[in-house]
């Protein structure tokens, strides 16, 4: 029986998707979509268990420049994922060396001294989390240590700052192009092809995250919410809360679950610059990684055009090498300052893995997953299926959702990048702009799956750092999500009828429409008193 070419070469990332959304656990559902993508493989060319054992784990066919290998092996300890993988690791370290030092902790006694206002407090809640666009644990554990005692000086009920965390972690990564999220999207493309380079062409088009913050700042400036946020804000108001035994709870949790260092603990000779200078070399040294991996300061190259350069790089090897810069200089930066030591630097090493371990685990699957699908030639049955399709117009809208579905019952962004963004890659053709803006839904719904997810690991950091109960968060945060995907679904149904006339021409009137759409809903809810 063949199953080469055929329908059946969907059915493992189907089964994984369906064991996803039943078991509501990604890992076990990847691997099990990776076997069978083997299992079919191996019948089909008649190689029995031998052949499956090998095609599971590392299999090469063809010869030469037509060589093609697959298996878990494979994706391992092929150059790019592993310029990938350690990319995450030295992230993890800045991140856990970051709160060490002590500057999250600093920026905190900082705005604890200026902010003097309860609208001012959820600005600078905002801020912050617009700040620390590196990754969205970064961004959870530090926003919700800091600004608790602010917002909770200035009467910002814990429900509102736990709405202000979730919505500025996922958002903001996901729409930044030097981030660990842009390095998984980036390991989700075809092998050659410049995945960073398309991350950065999906931005615009990501219009459940641009959204997200300019509802949210909406909601902060004009000082509305809905009925369930208001209520939680008039017991906070009124100091009717319980004590914050919720919040040190919070931080013991996070303790365990992120960097290993909690905020309370440290950073009494940090300042504000051991948060901002870390993430400022980060993004340089990141950006002239990148630069660097294209030629940038190679004569006769691309040399003098840094564009060209950065759209020529080599995400895997610009990455890594940025970030390990930045790291290297940090290191070099805070101990000469004597805020900490060497060994309490080195002892990041370790935490640092530590925090990465479950999305590295998840990227690794969803690449060998890939190659199984690969192997079975997916991505040639289905674009043969979308051949001269009329249904192509709402496909954006239609991804969205998925995406958003797939990632509310599994809890997890990056097992829906894992098992779709690939599937998109493969689908459409290069260049083509219904690809960006399929990709672009896809992390979009994935955000708002996570957000409206009760399981999802963000989501639960998130009511962590603020020190609320986590159901009162999840059903708080739900009608501003939901008013969000809405007009987010709207503008992808525009962006897909708009996408032949061009990416520029699509993203203009997608973006006009989504920014009418977002302000006359805003009107009409305050007018109605749904939001007061």
């Amino acid at each position: 029986m063949n199953f080469i070419g055929t329908y059946w070469s969907l059915v493992p990332p189907l089964v994984a998707m369906l064991l996803a959304l039943v078991t509501k656990e990604v890992y076990s559902s990847l691997f099990v979509g990776i076997v069978l993508g083997a299992v079919f493989y191996c019948i089909s060319m008649g190689t029995g268990v031998e052949g499956f054992i090998s095609h599971l784990l590392d299999n090469t066919v063809g010869t030469g420049a037509d060589a093609q290998s697959f298996g878990l092996i494979h994706c391992i300890s092929d150059k790019w994922n592993v310029g990938i993988l350690i990319f995450m690791v030295i992230l993890g370290t800045l991140v856990a060396l970051t709160n060490k030092a002590g500057g999250s902790a600093a920026f905190g006694r900082w705005a604890g001294k200026h902010v003097k206002s309860k609208v001012g407090a959820q600005i600078a809640t905002l801020m912050l989390g617009l700040l620390i666009f590196i990754d969205d644990y970064f961004n959870c554990l530090t926003v919700g240590s800091v600004m608790r005692p602010v917002t909770k000086r200035h009467h910002v009920s814990r429900e509102k700052l736990a709405y202000l965390i979730d919505s500025t972690a996922a958002p903001v990564c996901v729409i930044a192009p030097i981030s660990s999220w842009a390095a998984a999207v980036a390991g989700f493309c075809a092998v050659g092809e410049n995945g960073l380079a398309l991350f950065c062409q999906a931005i615009p088009f990501n219009f459940y995250a641009f959204f997200s913050i300019i509802f949210l700042m909406l909601i902060v400036l004009f000082q509305k919410d809905f009925a369930l946020m208001r209520k939680y804000n008039l017991k906070a108001q009124t100091d009717k809360v319980e004590p914050d035994k919720v919040g040190e709870v919070a931080d013991a949790k996070m303790e365990a679950t992120s960097s290993g260092i909690s905020l309370k603990k440290l950073g009494k000779n940090g300042t504000v610059l051991d948060l901002v200078v870390p993430i400022v070399l980060f993004i340089a040294s990141c950006v002239m990684g990148m630069a660097y991996s294209g030629g940038f300061f190679t004569p006769g190259e691309t040399c003098g055009h840094f564009i060209d350069a950065f759209a020529a790089s080599n995400a895997s090897v610009g990455l890594v090498i940025g970030s390990l810069t930045a790291l290297l200089l940090t290191i070099v930066w805070l101990t000469s300052r004597r805020v900490i030591n060497f060994e309490d630097a080195m002892s990041c090493l370790i935490k640092g893995f530590e925090a990465m371990v479950p999305a590295m685990l998840i990227l690794v699957l969803a690449w060998t997953l890939k190659s199984m699908t690969d192997s079975l030639g997916a991505a040639t049955y289905v674009a043969g299926l979308m051949q001269g399709t009329n249904l192509d117009q709402l496909l954006p809208a239609v991804i969205f959702v998925v995406s958003c579905f797939l990632a509310f019952a599994t809890g997890t962004s990056w097992g829906t990048f894992g098992i779709l963004i690939p599937i998109c890659v493969a689908v459409f053709p290069v260049g083509a702009p219904l690809r960006i803006i399929s990709i672009s839904a896809c992390m979009a719904g994935a955000v708002c799956g996570d957000h409206i997810s009760p399981i999802s690991d963000t989501t639960i950091m998130a009511s962590a750092g603020s020190g609320c109960k986590h159901v009162n968060h999840v059903s708080s945060q739900l009608p501003y999500a939901i008013t969000v995907a809405t007009i987010a679904f709207a503008t992808y149904l525009v962006a897909g009828i708009t996408q032949h006339w061009g990416t520029l021409t699509s993203g203009v009137i997608s973006w006009t429409f989504g920014i009418l759409a977002m302000a006359t809903t805003f009107l009409i809810l305050v007018k109605t008193k749904k939001l007061a």
